[in-house]
């Protein structure tokens, strides 16, 4: 449709009417008819009658703009034009007695249109309304168009996550139009950078609330709290960024500046609280700012039981951890580890771990672990023996062994050309050695003859097999006295939800790299990414309650097939209806909106006759 003026004369004077007009297609060629006259509108830029127009067509389908709402001149066009139609130009209507659905169909014309995906984007959003964001970002102060446009970049965060820049693109192929029944034509990238502005102080308030309605809605678990960080890189410079720095890179880019993402999510992995920090911080001076976020965001009960990675298992932080009356449990650093070999080495007392295979897949592979406890007045020590850490471990400890040996060398070639000759401070060497390289040293006789001047190593072979044989070995302490080995073990395993978080919102989710500039916008960047996480947990929990063990990729690529069309039906008569449906659902469809508990309807359907589109 476009806006055209038409002036004509009377009694030497000009009128002027401005008329809406569609253009047709007829037997003689296209052509353009008049909808209804306007009247005199007075004039305006071009740019505001299109819009205008674009404003009158939403309307006459039942489409509102989310950025541009129908005013008092749209919705008197709107009803202009319907009562013109209703006047002279009604559709076809069926013969007395039959059914108002049965129309006459030119069957070799049908065609469709405006193919969308709806599947995926269907299960989204009903998540998003489980879950109750809406209501969350209402009762923290964002308006409509807010948490409209905060609903539309979790939606892309958690199925095809792409910069602002490309998210307008995305929206419009999918069927989020329809869903939120608003015409998303329109939207640029601008709103969705200024809406992360929106979003950055309420970060705090808003995971709060989600974590209080998760723990409702799924009898969620808090006694056990877990708490881990990785890194986040950046593409690009960062000179506007304070927290951009260099640091150790988990993403193997030492070259970039990075921040580092601290993260507390529940036994069952649903995210408690995070914070982005400095991308040079130490692990373990993050400790107490995390609890005291903790304590702000869903209040720290005493005998909660906090569990962390040998990296924040420092005294200073067990001590804070015990200060606010709660538990911890840690993996020991490799030095504190290195002290109970002898124990280690004592192979009788430990028992083997029963290990649940997955109800989903029998044949899934179990490595076995072995656990004995150690009890002291004020801890409890969980030795672990573990065939999964062997490949990991047995290549650290190799590696141990070359530098020990090279640097043994250095030793020996400093003797030898008379840099270090007074026994005494030979053998203050050699122990500096051993205490370098406790790990390996042990299993090496280490000798010095003073009568030759000569420094011998002889590894001990029947210490090596055992040092073998402690590959995968690692230590677990905790203030419990109440814990069994096997219960200590598995508390501590359940640490992988917050390494699985990790990887979901660096993966899926595409949380790296970071192109912002702005440090809000790239806390709340992180902070979409966080949401998103909300929601892949809550989707992949449900279908694990039911013993359905898949991931959110999976579902999402089986219910791509399932979209929203629009089928163009000409009629008998010089009307088209136009019919706006979802497909029928296949039936892997079905068995997922049914494990999910989502309505396989994804909207009802909407029917628009449309006037000479197709000659008749």
């Amino acid at each position: 449709m476009f806006i055209r003026e038409k002036k004509g004369k009377y009694k030497d004077r000009t009128y002027v009417n401005f008329q809406l007009v569609e253009s047709v297609r007829t037997p003689k060629g296209p052509r353009q008819r008049v909808v209804c006259s306007l009247g005199d509108l007075g004039p305006r830029p071009l740019a505001d009658w299109l819009k205008l127009v674009h404003k009158v067509e939403s309307a006459l389908v039942g489409q509102t703009d989310l950025f541009d709402r129908p005013d008092e001149e749209t919705l008197g066009i709107v009803a202009k034009i319907k009562d013109t139609q209703g006047q002279s130009k009604t559709p076809p209507r069926p013969a007395k007695g039959q059914p108002d659905d049965l129309v006459a169909v030119r069957t070799g014309k049908v065609t469709t249109e405006l193919d969308r995906e709806a599947g995926p984007v269907h299960v989204a959003y009903q998540y998003w309304k489980k879950l109750g964001f809406d209501e969350i970002l209402r009762e923290i102060g964002l308006n409509e168009r807010s948490r409209k446009l905060t609903c539309l970049m979790t939606m892309n965060r958690v199925l095809a996550p792409c910069s602002e820049h490309a998210m307008p693109d995305w929206i419009g192929r999918t069927a989020l139009s329809d869903i939120l029944g608003e015409n998303l034509e329109s939207l640029t990238e601008d709103p969705l950078y200024r809406n992360l502005d929106t979003l950055y102080p309420k970060r705090a308030l808003i995971e709060s609330h989600l974590a209080e309605r998760e723990r409702v809605l799924f009898s969620l678990d808090q006694t056990i709290l877990l708490y881990d960080l990785t890194s986040t890189y950046f593409e690009g410079q960062t000179a506007k960024n304070w927290k951009a720095k260099k640091g150790w890179s988990r993403d193997k880019r030492p070259d970039c500046d990075q921040v580092v993402v601290g993260l507390v999510v529940n036994r069952d992995g649903f995210p408690l609280a995070h914070e982005v920090f400095e991308g040079n911080t130490h692990d373990s001076n993050t400790v107490a700012q995390m609890l005291d976020l903790l304590d702000n965001r869903i209040g720290l009960e005493p005998g909660q039981t906090v569990v962390v990675d040998r990296g924040m298992a420092y005294d200073k932080n067990l001590a804070e951890i015990g200060s606010r009356g709660l538990h911890y449990l840690v993996a020991t650093r490799q030095s504190q580890r290195d002290q109970w070999l002898e124990e280690f080495e004592d192979t009788e007392g430990f028992r083997e771990v029963e290990l649940t295979k997955s109800p989903t897949n029998p044949y899934q592979k179990k490595t076995p672990v072995r656990v004995r406890m150690k009890l002291t007045p004020e801890e409890t020590h969980v030795l672990c023996l573990s065939a999964g850490r062997t490949q990991k471990d047995r290549p650290i400890r190799c590696k141990q062994e070359q530098r020990f040996l090279a640097d043994l060398d250095k030793l020996r070639k400093r003797i030898a050309d008379g840099k270090l000759a007074r026994p005494e401070k030979i053998g203050e060497a050699i122990g500096r050695l051993k205490e370098r390289y406790p790990r390996v040293a042990r299993y090496h006789r280490t000798e010095y003859d003073s009568g030759t001047g000569k420094l011998t190593a002889h590894p001990l072979s029947d210490k090596i097999a055992v040092a073998e044989s402690l590959d995968g070995s690692y230590l677990l302490k905790t203030d419990r006295k109440d814990l069994s080995p096997e219960e200590a073990w598995r508390i501590y395993t359940t640490l992988t939800k917050a390494e699985n978080a990790f990887r979901a919102m660096k993966s899926p989710l595409a949380e790296r790299p970071i192109f912002h500039q702005l440090p809000r916008r790239v806390d709340t960047h992180i902070f979409l990414c966080v949401m998103a996480y909300h929601i892949l947990v809550a989707i992949e929990k449900t279908l694990r309650d039911k013993g359905v063990h898949t991931s959110l990729a999976t579902v999402r690529d089986q219910l791509k097939t399932h979209k929203i069309s629009t089928i163009v039906l000409p009629t008998n008569s010089r009307w088209t209806l136009k019919i706006r449906k979802a497909s029928t659902p296949e039936p892997e469809h079905c068995e997922l909106y049914r494990l999910l508990e989502v309505p396989e309807g994804v909207v009802p359907p909407r029917r628009i006759w449309v006037e000479d589109r197709v000659d008749a």
